[in-house]
C-alpha cells in the first residue's frame, strides 16, 4: 500500500537549517507530484512546496521562497525539503503528500499523507 514517512525534524536555532526527508513506497514516485505542507499550532494546514511528477517544475509558498528547496531522488524513492534560514514562524508539523496533479499554486487535493515530523525553531 501507499506509504509516506517523514523524518528529519527537530529543534533548531533561528537561522539554522534542517533537511526533511519523505520516504515513499507503494507507488512510482515520478508518476505523482509530491508536496510538503505544514501545520502550526492553532493554524490551518498550508502548502509549503510542490514538485511536479517530472521534477521539472516547483512551487514554493511566498513565506519560504528563497529559503527552502524541494528535491527528489528517484533511486532512493525519497523527496527532500532543505530548509535554510529558519525562523520561529517556521515552527510546525511538516507533512509530505502525494498528489495526482501539479499546479502553479501547489499540490492540490492530496491523495495520501505522511504522519508528519515536528520542526521547532527556537533559541
Amino acid at each position: 500500500q501507499v506509504q509516506l514517512v517523514e523524518s528529519g525534524g527537530g529543534l533548531v536555532q533561528p537561522g539554522g537549517s534542517l533537511r526533511l526527508s519523505c520516504a515513499a513506497s507503494g507507488f512510482t514516485l515520478d508518476d505523482y507530484a509530491i508536496g510538503w505542507f505544514r501545520q502550526a499550532p492553532g493554524k490551518e494546514r498550508e502548502g509549503v512546496s510542490c514538485l511536479s511528477h517530472s521534477g521539472g517544475s516547483t512551487w514554493y509558498a511566498d513565506s519560504v521562497k528563497g529559503r527552502f528547496t524541494i528535491s527528489r531522488d528517484n533511486g532512493k524513492k525519497r523527496v527532500y525539503l532543505q530548509m535554510n534560514s529558519l525562523t520561529p514562524d517556521d515552527t510546525a508539523v511538516y507533512y509530505c503528500a502525494r498528489s495526482g496533479i501539479y499546479a502553479p499554486y501547489g499540490c492540490p487535493n492530496p491523495l495520501d499523507w505522511g504522519q508528519g515530523t515536528q520542526v521547532t525553531v527556537s533559541s
